[in-house]
């Protein structure tokens, strides 16, 4: 069977960190199998929903080039939730109930008072077809639980955490559908992993609780599940997610610069023995996906290896693919010039000012405006076709016995204004000749 996996976000909100690792690891373990990657739109709370967090989710996985190979949006298949729930209510594997959150609350204090497991006391299944009537003609309206079966333990091989097992008479039933006749999360992903013939649902381990009562509605509902896999969740280098990060979504993320391939990179190993590599593709990064290599422990994102591996994927990027957001006048050349320096592309922008001046100088003691001075004679000199830097550091080296910083950091600053940058044998043919001698004319005060 081809594997299909499914990224299902609500869209009550744009895409924050947490989610988009989620949506690439599904995306990787379905084209490490050469299967399907399949999004589906959560929109069951139409109070909630915004169709402009749809466009924007969307748009997000088209960014970091997670396109699905398909979409369902559950607000459109509310005609099949109802059918399959009523196939529930048939086998009687769903009931009604009809306690307030308030009640629900004090019966679970109770519960924790006397040292038991504060679970649901199934007393609506007492209730008679009288009492349900007299309920109706009151105006209340219930709400339903699944109800599960205590007869078997619930196991199931976990794809990351390895055997799982779960007592049901130690679960609550859950409740699936609200009394304003709303669907809660669980029953209509169930029914839409099956129609969707999804294989692996990966997703977080603030999950296995929801697997174990889903493994038996899908059996209630005659399919096999799906393979199941948790992984730890993300937190930040100081060992939670902080509310700023769990918020940031890929707007902030391109508004700070950093490039997709830079995401893709760092999310992909999160949570996995494997190193961050900013060499690697989608391909080799899919090719080499594996859920035996992820551990338990929590997958900690940190800004600063983010911000590396950013300017790392940065310095490999050729001129192709960035032309369209560099100055109009940056050729292959200032591009390959500039780019060891970068730690975001738009940053080129602040060194292609500095080739095309003005250059705020540095004052000059006196000295140092006579040695800049002697490089303004040195300058007319030098052949500026071949490579000028080079020549004219030689020439004042012989001429003045300088050499490291005292020989190259007062021509650094005359002709850029910056005590460092990009390589100055790379920088000094774009800021050319006239340019140069100007600058050097400046500094030296002539």
């Amino acid at each position: 069977m081809s594997t299909v996996t499914r990224f299902a976000p609500s869209p009550t909100g744009t895409l924050h960190i947490g989610n988009v690792r989620t949506a690439l690891h599904n995306w990787l373990l379905a084209r490490q199998q050469g299967g399907r990657f399949l999004l589906r739109i959560d929109d069951t709370d139409l109070a909630r929903s915004r169709e402009e967090h749809v466009v924007a989710i969307r748009a997000d996985l088209a960014w970091l080039g997670l396109v699905p190979d398909g979409e369902e949006r559950q607000s459109a298949r509310f005609d099949l939730y109802e059918r399959e729930f009523q196939r529930l209510v048939a086998a009687g594997r769903v009931y009604r109930c009809y306690e307030t959150a308030q009640e629900l609350e004090l019966k679970r204090k109770v519960l924790l008072g006397r040292g038991l497991p504060p679970i649901y006391d199934r007393a609506a299944l007492a209730l008679s077809e009288a009492d349900h009537a007299a309920r109706a003609a009151a105006g209340e309206a219930p709400h339903w639980r699944f109800k599960l079966d205590h007869a078997a333990l619930i196991t199931w091989l976990d794809g990351i955490r390895g055997p799982q097992q779960f007592d049901p008479a130690m679960l609550s039933d859950p409740v699936v559908r609200r009394a304003d006749g709303s669907w809660l999360y669980l029953l209509p992903s169930v029914i839409d992993d099956i129609a969707m013939g999804i294989t692996d649902v990966l997703r977080g381990e603030d999950h296995v609780s929801n697997t174990a009562t889903q493994v038996q509605m899908f059996a209630a509902l005659g399919a096999e599940p799906p393979r199941f896999a948790h992984e730890a969740l993300l937190v930040g280098a100081e060992g939670k997610l902080s509310k700023r990060l769990g918020s940031s979504g890929m707007a902030d993320f391109r508004a700070a610069g950093i490039e997709p391939q830079a995401l893709i990179a760092l999310l992909a190993r999160l949570g996995t023995s494997d190193p961050v590599d900013p060499a690697l593709g989608a391909d080799d990064l899919a090719a080499q996906f594996n859920l035996a290599h992820f551990g338990r422990a929590p997958a900690r994102f940190d800004d600063a290896e983010l911000e590396r591996v950013n300017a790392a994927v940065i310095h490999q990027l050729p001129y192709a693919a960035v032309a369209d957001r560099l100055p109009s006048a940056m050729d292959p050349a200032g591009w390959e010039a500039v780019r060891p320096n970068l730690r975001t592309v738009a940053e080129a922008a602040d060194w292609w000012a500095v080739v095309e001046g003005p250059v705020a100088m540095p004052e000059m003691d006196a000295e140092t405006r006579a040695y800049l001075a002697e490089a303004v004679a040195a300058a007319v000199q030098i052949d500026w076709a071949a490579d000028p830097w080079h020549a004219l550091t030689g020439t004042l080296k012989d001429a003045t016995g300088r050499k490291g910083k005292a020989l190259f950091l007062p021509l650094r600053q005359a002709l850029t204004g910056r005590d460092h940058g990009p390589d100055m044998a790379a920088l000094l043919p774009l800021i050319g000749r006239d340019r140069a001698l100007a600058r050097l004319r400046a500094a030296a005060g002539l």
